[in-house]
């Protein structure tokens, strides 16, 4: 432990900086106008493997944005861990509710972060967070403690869906041949609070057109005498929910299993403060569906949520039009035993059937992922929750998390490896939202404790 330590305080400032001038580039996947910088963010993260020592680094290719592939085989009788993340990040838009520029990167000290945190897109989700591990790779490498082989593989498209990814794995099943998936893009419950998500929810990303007259018409000319596209898709998603915010979609919840009052008790159990929730984002009161607790809407029931909505006019000053169409992007994540198909086919159904003639309808399917459920007495979990318990000094809290990785369920599809879910976020880092931000004391944790997970999972490695 000391050797860690040590490497770590030793090198602390130059991690740092390491991070910072990789958040500086804007790699934005879901906009081409940022082509050039992801993919010269994925030279940076192969220069960083090459560097801590990997071999075998190659950027590959791919029918959207590379793969960076790297390994280190030390000994092919010893078990390997194949390292997850990506190197792709959100839109920073709205870019005027920054407090500081999104890829100019800056330190600033916060009541949770009172040793600093930096603030940058990407700096959680998840650049910061896989950047620990090629960290980690350092320090086990410069100091000859690398017990296993490892491989590393970070995408550049997880936020618009790991469309190719599924491709490339499929195709590389003997190169990404493991023992143990890590991964580090969720969280933590607290920094006194070490958790470890062992579940995730699925996906259904859906956006749909909802069209009136022809063309934008003049509001005083044809208003009361045609179809509103905004007015009737704002009902219509209205639709999608009773009073108890209980889905509407039938069939949605078929497959759903509820759990035992035991498990809802293992639930409760967990740390959580309402009034701190409450707080934190600065609400009133809670809102969600009728007979689950906020742990229960948040980890273990399936949502519905519109994550955007357009149409019309929405510049300065007034232009009185009933819009030609109106659009909204609609998202639902979904629980152990839902397929994110069945379930898109099942919203397509509906929302056509609750549409007036005096519309047309489109429903566009854009991206799905199905839920994941990880074991706690399997080896990799066991090494996960020793490294935590001797670096925080407590045993960390099994969670389940509302978010939403694709690509891990196709894992264990595919290479028939489960994944452990080794995140060191925080709730308030505001991920996906202007502000993102990455604790210090996290980054520093992460790197400190992955070393770790490493010694116990081949000390226990059956």
């Amino acid at each position: 432990m000391e050797h860690i330590n040590n490497y770590i305080h030793e090198n602390k400032d130059r991690f740092i900086h390491e991070l910072i001038e990789l958040l500086k580039i804007p790699s934005i996947s879901a906009d081409p106008d940022y082509k050039t910088d992801v993919l010269n963010c994925a030279e940076a993260v192969a220069k960083s493997m090459q560097d801590a020592g990997a071999d075998n680094i190659e950027i590959c290719k791919t029918a959207g944005y590379p793969i960076v592939y790297a390994e280190k085989i030390i000994n092919p009788d010893l078990p390997t861990v194949l390292v997850y993340g990506h190197y792709d990040v959100q839109p920073a838009d709205p870019l005027e509710l920054w407090t500081s520029g999104p890829f100019e990167p800056v330190i600033k000290k916060t009541n949770i972060h009172p040793e600093g945190a930096i603030f940058a897109r990407g700096a959680c989700d998840d650049k910061g967070q896989f950047y620990m591990h090629i960290k980690a790779f350092e320090l086990m490498m410069r100091t000859n403690t690398l017990p296993c082989n490892i491989k590393f593989m970070i995408e550049g498209e997880e936020e618009v869906g790991s469309e190719n990814l599924g491709v490339f794995v499929q195709s590389n099943k003997e190169r990404l041949n493991c023992d143990a998936i890590l991964i580090s893009d969720t969280g933590i419950i607290a920094n006194d609070t070490p958790s470890i998500t062992t579940g995730l929810r699925g996906l259904s990303y859906i956006e749909v057109e909802v069209t009136g007259p022809n063309r934008d018409l003049h509001s005083g000319l044809y208003g009361g005498a045609v179809a509103n596209p905004i007015n009737i898709l704002c009902k219509m998603i209205a639709k999608m929910k009773d009073e108890n915010n209980h889905i509407t979609i039938p069939g949605f919840y078929d497959n759903v299993v509820e759990l035992s009052n035991e498990e809802r008790r293992d639930i409760a159990r967990s740390p959580f403060s309402l009034d701190k929730y409450k707080a934190a984002l600065e609400l009133s009161d809670i809102h969600g569906e009728e007979g689950y607790s906020t742990m229960e809407r948040t980890g273990i029931r399936p949502t519905l949520d519109v994550n955007g909505i357009w149409g019309g006019y929405t510049g300065e000053g007034a232009k009185t039009v009933i819009a030609s169409k109106a659009y909204a992007k609609i998202s639902m994540r979904l629980v152990p035993n839902q397929s994110d198909e069945e379930i898109t086919n099942l919203f397509s159904d509906y929302f056509k059937s609750i549409a007036p003639k005096s519309v047309k309808v489109q429903v566009s399917p854009h991206h799905g992922g199905e839920p994941y459920v990880s074991p706690t007495d399997i080896p990799a979990y066991v090494a996960a929750s020793k490294a935590m318990e001797t670096t925080y000094g407590k045993k960390p809290v099994p969670v389940k998390s509302g978010g939403s990785i694709p690509i891990v369920a196709l894992f264990e599809k595919e290479l028939g490896v489960k994944s452990i879910l080794l995140g060191f976020g925080l709730d308030s880092d505001a991920i996906h939202s202007p502000n993102e931000h990455y604790g210090i004391f996290n980054y520093l944790k992460g790197i400190e404790t992955i070393p770790h997970f490493f010694e116990n999972y081949v000390a226990n490695y059956n």
